[in-house]
């Protein structure tokens, strides 16, 4: 297969696959199977060119130009490569997963659940491929349109509500920031395209730059920098493996890739060292990972815990792509994949719990962890990935995070960095502490009467669970994949290596 006709495979596959499903919808095995299928198919693909990007192929694409210089365009690069494998590799689990919990939990409008999940998927392709603003804005709306079903499946007054918060967020902060920053820096260098050390440097006064980046870092709202991240708790009224999507694979992670691009190929890290362009900005993603963490602290509802967790973390993200610096770069790109899989473990026991034994606060949850270990297994695995514990690849990338704020002398954000593990460990290990080793509370007579009923999660289920907390694994004695990966586009490699 040639170059192009594998780029562009992966790019159609998954609405191949939304109309397959949509066409299939009458029979439920089938629907299932097309969707597992496209999402297996998918999976290699992205293995088989990252295989071949890494012996030195390229892959572009050229689709149209509608304004000079302005081209729908496709091009592969070391962070996108990284952030379509995680996307790629995670739509398989997230497929067994959802399979399991939307039968079990007697979903409605599954048809559309499954299509929206493929359409969503392949604007993810497009965002990690994009070779210029223009492609990657397109996409970055496509994938908001694509979730917003997802997000009030329900139907709810609830979920309506919620969506509405989404919508308003996201679109709000892309079209009133995002596209005037992707107008400014074409008006200003006459290009949007990325490349290599940025495109900024001697087109713009360092003094205006810092504005620039403001626009970019409060325009890109899938980020979730605090204040514009609201959307993120108000799209929990979904279904949990949407919760999963919009969390670990798809959403909050094409924000932070967007702002790792721009970072790097519009600005540059040189650019921004030497003008100290994110000087205050920084700050802004360090209050963010520590007042997220505080609020996660408060949150009894568990998938609200969770995703004040995601707030937090992916401010992580953020902080690294402000640092600039080789160290901070690895740090944050790999936090991308290790954060996906230990935040999708996570995400994949809070829906198991709720299929299983239909509790959703953590004060609940006292003694389940008998009735169900497995799962509480995976949710403890998923949460020392996620504080950056040995043997779980989180470690890693918080490790090469806290290299970057030594390097750069900034011992304060090292401190918020550090402070922050320690929250992560205190409203985190408390859920399966409670699990194993709290006593069921007679108060909750009702539920306790039937608590010798609660067994696993389905199957499917607990496959998706596995799958993901093994990779939380895998990826502490093999992080090589991914920091090969983040370090090509940070000057090389920085030592000590993994």
């Amino acid at each position: 297969m040639s170059a192009e006709t594998l780029l562009l495979a992966i790019l159609l596959l998954p609405l191949v696959g939304a109309v397959g499903i949509i066409a299939t919808r009458r029979n439920p095995d089938v629907r299932e199977g097309v969707t597992l299928v496209t999402a297996s198919l998918i999976a290699i693909l992205v293995l088989v060119m990252a295989c071949r990007f890494m012996d030195g192929e390229v892959f572009a694409l050229t689709v149209i130009e509608p304004l000079p210089g302005v081209a729908i365009a496709f091009e592969v690069e070391a962070l996108g490569m990284l952030f379509a494998l995680v996307a790629g590799l995670l739509w398989v689990v997230t497929s067994i997963y959802a399979i399991g919990y939307m039968r079990s939990h007697n979903e409605q409008n599954q048809t559309r659940f499954y299509a929206a999940f493929a359409v969503s998927i392949a604007a993810t392709m497009g965002i990690a491929f994009s070779s210029n603003l223009f492609t990657l804005f397109l996409f970055y709306e496509l994938l908001t349109l694509a979730t917003y079903p997802l997000v009030t499946h329900a139907g709810t007054p609830e979920a309506k509500r919620g969506g509405r918060v989404y919508l308003g967020i996201l679109l709000g902060t892309s079209i009133g920031f995002f596209l005037l920053g992707i107008l400014a820096t074409w008006v200003i260098t006459g290009s949007v395209d990325f490349q290599e050390g940025g495109i900024l440097s001697g087109h713009i006064d360092p003094a205006w730059a810092g504005l620039l980046y403001a626009l970019f870092l409060f325009g890109i709202g899938k980020a979730a920098v605090m204040p514009f991240h609201r959307w993120l708790p108000a799209a929990m009224v979904a279904p949990t493996p949407v919760s999963a999507l919009l969390h670990a694979v798809a959403v909050v992670k094409a924000g932070v890739f967007t702002l790792l691009k721009v970072t790097i190929y519009i600005f540059g890290s040189d650019f921004i060292l030497s003008n100290d362009v994110t000087g205050g900005l920084i700050w802004v993603a360090a209050a963010t990972i520590l007042i997220a963490s505080l609020i996660a602290m408060t949150k009894d509802n568990l998938k609200a815990r969770l995703a004040y967790s995601t707030v937090s973390q992916l401010s992580y993200i953020a902080l690294g792509a402000m640092l600039a610096s080789k160290a901070g770069l690895i740090g944050a790109s790999m936090h991308i994949a290790m954060h996906a899989f230990a935040k999708i473990t996570l995400f994949f026991a809070a829906g198991a719990i709720l299929v299983a034994s239909h509790k959703t606060a953590v004060s609940q949850l006292n003694g389940l962890g008998r009735q169900m270990p497995w799962t509480f297994m995976f949710f403890t695995i998923g949460a020392c990935s996620i504080i950056g514990l040995p043997p779980f690849g989180g470690m890693w990338s918080k490790w090469y995070l806290a290299i970057g704020t030594v390097e750069a002398g900034q011992w304060m954000l090292l401190a918020v960095l550090m402070i922050s593990s320690l929250l992560n460990v205190a409203y985190l290990l408390v859920i399966p502490a409670r699990a194993y080793f709290g006593q069921p509370q007679p108060a909750d007579g009702h539920d306790n009467g039937h608590a010798h009923h609660h067994g696993e999660a389905p199957m499917a289920c607990l496959i998706g669970m596995a799958a993901s907390s093994l990779m939380c694994i895998y990826l502490f004695f093999n992080p090589e994949p991914f920091y090969t990966l983040a370090g090509l586009f940070s000057s090389g490699p920085v030592d000590p290596a993994p």
